[in-house]
């Protein structure tokens, strides 16, 4: 076992002279939440209100009648009294619903029109009670069969009921609901018309028709106060009889459809052109949702199928959706997109008639670029950036189950670089010799950590073109988003294109992001490391397989003795040495780095960082220490400012009691950290989030709510208050807790075992 605590001394509370304040203030508070209590759990009422329920002789719409006439409303009971598939007559049905009102006091009148006469249902409401509030339009009938066998008269008769009937009662209704500034319509659908159902053509397309109506009733009725909502109800009755068993259709009740219509139709809701469905005692509503969607239109290119096809995944995938929530915002959508191709191809065209090559080349589109990754990419990019397992801290960039697992900063150069291939091989007006191009600078940006994996979409812009003579200078500009749209990051490569230049283009450019130079004293910190004579060849497997970095022929070619390390590996180990040396290896704290490469670094020679912290940025050069060559100048790299976990409100907390009563027991009683010199941090979590952090620093014998004042805990232990709660009373083995995942203990796992010597209550 590793430890457990058995018991603890008891926490009391004690009343005093302010008691009295306290009960002053807390009593009027407690009378106005009452008040507020007994107003939001008060019936909904309808006393006064007219309404109209279609279809109700049975199933649903006599629960609806049945329910609004109990809560004070007039009710006009309507039904034809035929049968479900729309044949006879009768008014037997409509009269037994409104005896039964009448005989519970309630007030209803019976109509045995069909709905396509939906004037004299309304007449029916205004001769009887002067007024009509609210409409249900729930009347329908069922003409159920398979595609190829529907005929005319099944299909005409069911859109003239459901489709048509709504329209015709709802019309004939509006008129005195405008006038009296009020009205409430509910619109019945189906889950056959949201979602489809086999032999129900005829009446899945009427009731997905329905829903149409209701949304642009919604949007014209809003202005004087009428409200229409649609209801998709999953009940019991004479019509879902023919597409459900009887057990199905006897569990299904209409009572338990019926509270959604009362409350949507209630004065105090203000709910319009929302669908829902519901029943069974569930509740739900549903929205439209559209997948991002990709722009396929490219500037002077043609647009076909086979583009169509080639980006299905894209078109296709919900891990990025929009809710359109009206024509004009869906159309919106898509005119800002196509507004920003349209000045592309302005741009474009602007370019080619006065073939000025930098406006050519800034006027380059292409489409976004996607890069999947996994932990084994982050760890295959932290060994061909030199991180090796006789370095300290090295699970942490190693090893995937790790507690504190981080991907190097740096990392967000990959992507980026995969973009940059993808897109940069066919600008228009400037002639781009692939052997002849140096890398120049870099710039990188971290809006957010890099996640540990997932899929990251780049985007890719010719920020600037420069004429240096003997050759032309690109800047490229590349953001970098998550699943979620987030932008994860931005890159600024600059490189110099050898033989280019001499095109007559401007020199200098306020596009790019510049350079420092370091304060002019000896550097605050160096940090030495030998690079492996496998370095070009682990950092290759990330993405940059150029033969330049294997191939000694090739090599050669370009002039060099033997293959030349990556400059962006030579890059990841400057990041990684000042990231350790300032910020100790924290890489949430990484904020940007700029870096000018000047000379290249053969694998195996060691490279040498030095570096002057100014505040939050960190000014740094790199070189190579056998030869004393700069390798990377007019560097920096900018930290976020540290700010030490706060002590988060505790209250509600069972574990905040038990430490407030450790800490008393710690300062009188001295030697409780006799036999252990050590500092724990505790980490209480609530719903997977930290919400309380508790030192018990033994070394100096106190124990306080936060982050350790000084230095770092040599084993942090993160729990839910549940489970903390559970290791105290004795209920819950420490060795199950932590061997299931509920107890997670980083740094000194010997540490946790000596907890049994430094509390007494604690059993091992």
């Amino acid at each position: 076992m590793l430890w457990g605590w058995s018991s603890l001394t008891s926490v009391n509370v004690q009343s005093s002279a302010e008691g009295k304040v306290h009960f002053q203030i807390i009593v009027p508070l407690f009378q106005s939440l009452l008040k507020v209590n007994i107003m939001a759990s008060s019936p909904l009422r309808f006393d006064g209100k007219v309404v109209l329920v279609t279809g109700a002789g049975n199933g649903l719409g006599k629960a609806y009648a049945l329910d609004f006439a109990a809560r004070g409303a007039s009710v006009v009971v309507n039904d034809l009294g035929g049968n479900i598939s729309g044949t006879g007559s009768g008014s037997r049905a409509a009269d037994k619903v409104v005896e039964e009102i009448q005989s519970k006091g309630g007030k209803a009148v019976a109509n045995y029109d069909s709905v396509e006469f939906g004037e004299n249902l309304v007449k029916t409401a205004l001769e009887n009670f002067g007024r009509i509030d609210i409409i249900v339009n729930n009347a329908g009938i069922l003409r159920d069969r398979s595609f190829v066998r529907i005929k005319d008269e099944d299909w005409d008769i069911i859109q003239r009921v459901h489709l048509r009937g709504t329209f015709l009662v709802s019309r004939a209704a509006w008129p005195h609901m405008k006038k009296q500034g009020y009205g409430r319509i509910i619109m019945v659908t189906s889950a056959a018309g949201i979602y489809g159902n086999f032999g129900q053509a005829n009446y899945s397309a009427a009731k997905l028709g329905i829903v149409g109506l209701a949304n642009t009733l919604s949007i014209e009725g809003r202005k004087n106060n009428i409200f229409v909502n649609t209801v998709a109800p999953i009940a019991g009755s004479r019509l879902t009889e023919t597409v459900m068993t009887k057990e199905m259709v006897d569990a299904l009740k209409p009572e338990y459809v019926s509270p959604l219509v009362i409350y949507l139709s209630h004065d105090t809701c203000k709910e319009t052109g929302g669908l829902f469905e519901v029943g069974a005692g569930y509740f739900a509503k549903l929205r439209w949702q559209r997948t991002e969607g990709v722009i396929l239109r490219e500037p002077n290119k043609i647009l076909d199928a086979e583009k169509v096809r080639d980006n299905w995944n894209k078109i296709t995938d919900f891990n990025k959706v929009t809710y359109p929530r009206s024509s004009q915002e869906s159309m919106g959508m898509i005119m800002q997109l196509n507004s920003e191709i349209d000045a592309a191809e302005n741009a474009a065209v602007e370019a080619a008639r006065t073939k000025d090559p930098v406006a050519m080349a800034k006027a380059y589109k292409t489409s976004d670029v996607e890069f999947n990754y996994t932990e084994r990419d982050a760890i295959i990019y932290a060994l061909g950036v030199g991180v090796s397992t006789k370095q300290p801290g090295h699970l942490k960039f190693l090893f995937e189950l790790s507690d504190e697992f981080s991907v190097i900063p740096s990392f967000g150069v990959i992507p980026a670089f995969a973009c940059l291939v993808k897109s940069s091989g066919n600008i228009p007006g400037i002639e781009i010799d692939p052997t002849k191009i140096l890398h120049g600078e870099q710039y990188l940006e971290l809006y957010k950590p890099l996640p540990r994996s997932g899929k990251l979409t780049s985007t890719f812009k010719v920020a600037d073109v420069m004429d240096k003579k003997s050759g032309a200078v690109l800047l490229y500009n590349i953001e970098t988003f998550d699943e979620k749209g987030e932008k994860v990051a931005f890159n600024q490569f600059s490189t110099f294109v050898v033989g280019a230049g001499n095109f007559g283009g401007p020199k200098k450019s306020n596009e790019i992001t510049p350079l420092a130079s370091p304060p002019s004293r000896n550097p605050d910190a160096v940090m030495e490391e030998k690079t492996s004579v496998d370095q070009a060849a682990l950092y290759r497997l990330s993405g940059d397989s150029n033969p330049l970095h294997i191939d000694p022929m090739f090599a050669a070619m370009g002039g060099f003795k033997t293959p030349i390390l990556h400059g962006l590996c030579t890059f990841g180990h400057s990041v990684r040495h000042v990231m350790a040396t300032y910020a100790d290896n924290d890489m949430s704290r990484f904020k940007a780095v700029k870096v000018r490469f000047v000379k290249p670094v053969l694998p195996g020679q060691s490279l040498r960082t030095e570096m002057w912290r100014d505040g939050n940025r960190v000014f740094f050069k790199t070189k190579v220490v056998e030869t004393g060559d700069i390798v990377i100048s007019g560097a920096y790299l900018d930290l976020h400012a540290y700010s030490p976990v706060k002590a988060q409100p505790t209250s509600g907390l069972k574990s905040t009691a038990i430490f407030k009563t450790l800490a008393d027991q710690a300062k009188n009683t001295p030697e409780m950290a006799k036999s252990t010199k050590a500092t724990y941090q505790w980490n209480i979590q609530q719903e997977g989030k930290t919400a309380a952090t508790w030192t018990m620093d033994l070394k100096a014998n106190e124990i306080y709510e936060g982050t350790p004042r000084s230095g770092k805990a040599e084993c942090i232990l993160s729990l839910s208050d549940d489970t903390f709660l559970g290791l105290v009373n004795g209920t819950l083995d420490a060795q199950k807790a932590f061997l299931s995942g509920k107890l997670k203990i980083q740094g000194d796992i010997m540490l946790a075992q000596k907890l049994g010597n430094i509390l007494p209550s604690a059993k091992m």
